[in-house]
């Protein structure tokens, strides 16, 4: 249950402010189907996550134990830093196609391209690697995506202005720093 709680708990607050919750306002804001929005961003994230956890599972499989917990703690340091850097989204979704089907295809292949080398991403790598626990890590990265996306899509633009993002990337790169020592000194 601890990898399904730390993999929520840190991917929903690395992802308040990140590129693909902007995305998740923009396809809302365009296109007004929240529905096939939200299954596409699911479908993209339990895809885009079970894939990294399974790179993070067999990456932890072929390291040593120390090689794995140095790497684990100091890539979680890395992604405290990583918190800090406002996202920015500047692409703008094609406002023709709006049938179910079109939004759901379109959200889904966005998010699933745009999460390719994120932070969330990566930290579900890392996560798996730490837990070996591919379900529950997956379960928990996609639950606090959705966490996140989920009001994003439903309250759009509205959430967005109103949100302290500064100060949520500061209690995500703590949160990420302290998993990082928490690896590192559990060893």
């Amino acid at each position: 249950m601890e990898a399904f709680l730390i993999s929520t708990g840190l991917v929903s607050v690395a992802e308040i402010g990140d590129k693909t919750m902007l995305l998740a306002i923009m396809l809302a804001a365009a296109w007004r189907r929240p529905l096939p929005i939200l299954l596409g961003i699911f479908v993209a994230t339990l895809a885009n996550h079970a894939f990294a956890a399974l790179a993070g599972s067999v990456l932890a499989r072929f390291m040593d134990g120390d090689w794995v917990r140095w790497g684990v703690g100091l890539a979680f340091l890395g992604f405290a830093l990583w918190a800090l850097i406002p996202d920015r989204f500047d692409g703008a979704p094609d406002k023709t196609e709006k049938t179910f089907a079109g939004v759901f295809w379109t959200t889904t292949a966005a998010f699933f391209v745009i999460e390719m080398g994120d932070k969330t991403q990566v930290a579900t790598a890392m996560l798996a690697a730490q837990f070996q626990n591919l379900p529950l890590v997956v379960a928990g990265s996609t639950l606090g995506m959705m966490l996140v996306n989920g009001p994003a899509v439903l309250l759009g633009e509205t959430a967005a202005k109103r949100l302290p993002l500064g100060w949520i990337r500061l209690a995500a790169a703590a949160g990420f720093a302290a998993t990082g020592v928490w690896v590192l000194l559990a060893g």
